[in-house]
């Protein structure tokens, strides 16, 4: 492949407008309250024999467990690259996401189940104490919500912790609403109907979110990026004589990283550095933030090279 000279420049970006300590306390407190709501409901339930009040638990207890590996993979990506992940830990909380939003479509096809299930063979009324429960229930996943909801914005795995708060708001919700119109109308189908609109809807949200996860661990390119507009661009430029084996991925959530091998002409090849800097500033101008160029001459470029991938 003859002489190559090869350069890497980077510089950060950063998007988090809230300090990672602080939203790690938030975490880990809205981590804490449902932990307690867990408890005091098994001890309630145990109490008074009610099974609703244990189900409720079981879904708070997986509220916290979603909240519990969202805390974790932020203090995981965090971590600086080493040796053994030269690419750094940010991705930690892509697989984090990817768990939760996979957990989030089993509960909802189970809700889904159920629903079905309750549509053909009503259940039984409860009582008021079921109602309130749920009343509380909401309070603390609205309290859970929102105490996620700003690092939600700027982060796919706290995101999809808060869905997991958000579907089980609005369960606690169908709750209230179906336990009402049930004790005051005996309209038992509400009840089913409720839980088969909230299956539906938790599952498009975590269909639709679960797809740009996917996207960023099978390294696919930004989606604010045009790997075809880059290459474009870079063969635009003075001096370039043409371009190829061009990877474009995002290595973090708000990163996008580009390796290219630049071709230069015989003529052009003393000012080879030169077309090298212009390329890159090029690049980091359009907002790529992790630039590898390797420059070769003409004659001795890679033969039959694809433009795009390897």
């Amino acid at each position: 492949m003859g002489p190559s000279h090869s350069h890497h420049g980077h510089h950060g970006h950063h998007h988090h407008h809230i300090d990672p300590e602080a939203g790690d306390r938030q975490v880990a407190f809205a981590v804490a309250i449902n932990l307690l709501l867990t408890v005091a409901q098994i001890v309630g339930g145990v109490i008074s024999g009610s099974i609703a009040l244990i189900a409720d638990a079981v879904h708070n207890l997986s509220d916290a467990i979603s909240l519990l590996i969202a805390f974790f993979a932020r203090k995981i990506a965090r971590r600086p690259a080493d040796a053994q992940m030269t690419f750094g830990y940010g991705r930690a909380e892509m697989v984090a996401a990817l768990v939760n939003y996979t957990t989030l479509i089993v509960i909802s096809l189970y809700l889904a189940w159920e629903g079905v299930h309750r549509l053909i063979d009503p259940p039984a009324i409860q009582g008021w104490t079921v109602v309130i429960v749920a009343g509380i229930a909401l309070v603390i996943d609205l309290a859970t919500a929102l105490l996620t909801l700003k690092l939600s914005k700027d982060s796919a795995n706290i995101r999809a912790a808060f869905v997991h708060n958000l579907s089980d708001a609005l369960g606690s919700l169908g709750v209230i609403i179906g336990g009402v119109l049930v004790i005051l109308y005996d309209w038992r189908l509400i009840d089913p109907i409720i839980t088969l609109l909230i299956a539906g809807y938790i599952l498009w949200l975590a269909a639709t979110e679960i797809g740009p996860v996917i996207r960023n661990l099978m390294l696919a390119s930004p989606p604010d990026h045009s790997a075809e507009d880059l290459l474009n661009h870079i063969q635009g430029e003075e001096g370039v004589a043409g371009a190829h084996h061009l990877h474009l991925w995002q290595m973090t959530e708000h990163e996008a990283a580009l390796q290219v091998h630049v071709v230069v002409s015989d003529p052009d090849w003393s000012s080879a550095m030169v077309i090298r800097d212009r390329v890159r500033a090029m690049l980091t101008g359009k907002g790529i933030s992790h630039v590898t160029l390797e420059i070769e001459r003409a004659s001795e470029a890679c033969p039959n090279a694809p433009a795009i991938g390897h």
